[in-house]
Parts: structure tokens; C-alpha cells; sequence
């Protein structure tokens, strides 16, 4: 008797064993599916795209560490924010605008400019068809420089909704009112860091 109370407890412990495994994978394969879908999430209409490929921060870095050899991140902002705001660890920097250091009274903003080697950099960089995951601060610049990469030819391009600094929190209570910590890459515990590598950094002319 005692022999076979013991086979019906490693039966059960065996098929609990099996069971959590199978409950994992599937798991796995949910956020993998959630990962990569094409469904607009609710968001700024200016961080919509054509292509119609969206994913978080946290969602572009789980994308990138399961096919690091295959997915490329590209930060589009400008060399200035790329080197002191910080980047993610792996991603390209590929400015879409350039920083011109004249100031617009009307937007009290300093003035942006188009980078007119913005897709030929990018072609030089990847292939048409790789899946690349564009980020800016906040998802704006990436939806627009996602147009120009669709226009120029690439095809599977996510936009990075959340960006590298998030979005505003907007809370007149909190002490964080109007700062960049809702979301995206930096405070999504993805990794990122301020060093350069010159592999990564834009070099015009090369």
C-alpha cells in the first residue's frame, strides 16, 4: 500500500510539473504574439504610422534579447539627446532631424531640421526587410521618421509608442507633474546607458 500511495504522489507531482510547463510556454508564446502586433494601441494619434506596427519599450527590448542577431533598434533623435539624455545599449543612432541651435520664440523650442541622409544612412545600415523598432523621446519623431523609412523602402518598422523618455505624467498633486517618467524605455528598467559605441553612433559620411 504504501508503495503505491507513493506512485500516486509522484503521478500527481509529475503532471503538476507538466501542466506549469505547458502553462509557461503558452504564456510565453502570448507575449511574444502581444509583442509583435499590429493593432493601434490607445495613444496620440500623432504616434500612428502607416505601417501600422506598434510596440511599448518594454516589448521593443523582450523583442531585441530574443533575436538580438535579427532585430535592430534605432534611436532617431539627434546626437545631442543620443549622448547626454542617454540610449538604449544596442540601438543605432540615426537622427531624423538635426539640431541647429536657433531658438523658435513662438514654440520656445530650439529649431529641428530634416536630415537629408536620414534613409540613405538607414539603407546602409540594414536591409529593407529587417524588423526595425524606432524610437525618439516620446514616439512623435519616430512615427514620422517610420514614414520616411516606409517611403524609402523598408517594410516591417514598429514604432517604439513610449519612446526612450516616456511620456509627461500629468498630475497637479504629483512632484512629478510635466516630467518625463510615465513610461518608455529609461524607466521601463530596459537597459541603456551613456557610453558611445562607435559602431552605433552617426557618423555622416560613412
Amino acid at each position: 500500500m504504501k508503495n503505491i500511495g507513493r506512485m500516486l504522489v509522484l503521478f500527481v507531482v509529475v503532471t503538476a510539473f507538466f501542466a506549469c510547463a505547458a502553462s509557461t510556454a503558452q504564456t510565453t508564446s502570448q507575449k511574444v504574439d502581444s509583442a509583435t502586433t499590429s493593432a493601434p494601441p490607445p495613444m496620440d494619434a500623432k504616434k500612428h504610422t502607416e505601417a501600422g506596427k506598434y510596440v511599448n519599450a518594454l516589448q521593443a527590448y523582450e523583442m531585441w534579447k530574443a533575436d538580438p542577431d535579427t532585430v535592430r533598434i534605432v534611436d532617431c533623435r539627434t546626437q545631442e539627446e543620443y549622448t547626454f539624455v542617454g540610449h538604449a545599449s544596442m540601438a543605432y543612432n540615426i537622427p531624423s532631424k538635426l539640431w541647429t541651435g536657433k531658438w523658435n520664440p513662438e514654440k520656445k523650442s530650439y529649431i529641428l531640421e530634416d536630415n537629408p541622409d536620414f534613409e540613405s544612412y538607414a539603407k546602409k545600415k540594414f536591409g529593407l526587410n529587417d524588423p526595425i523598432l524606432v524610437m525618439c523621446r516620446s514616439g512623435h519623431r519616430s512615427a514620422a521618421s517610420i514614414s520616411r523609412l516606409a517611403t524609402a523602402g523598408f517594410t516591417n518598422v514598429y514604432n517604439i509608442t513610449d519612446g526612450f523618455e516616456g511620456d509627461k505624467v500629468k498630475d497637479a498633486e504629483s512632484c512629478f507633474d510635466g516630467k518625463r517618467m510615465k513610461n518608455g524605455w529609461k524607466n521601463a528598467g530596459a537597459a541603456w546607458t551613456y557610453d558611445l559605441d562607435v559602431e552605433l553612433v552617426y557618423q555622416p559620411g560613412k
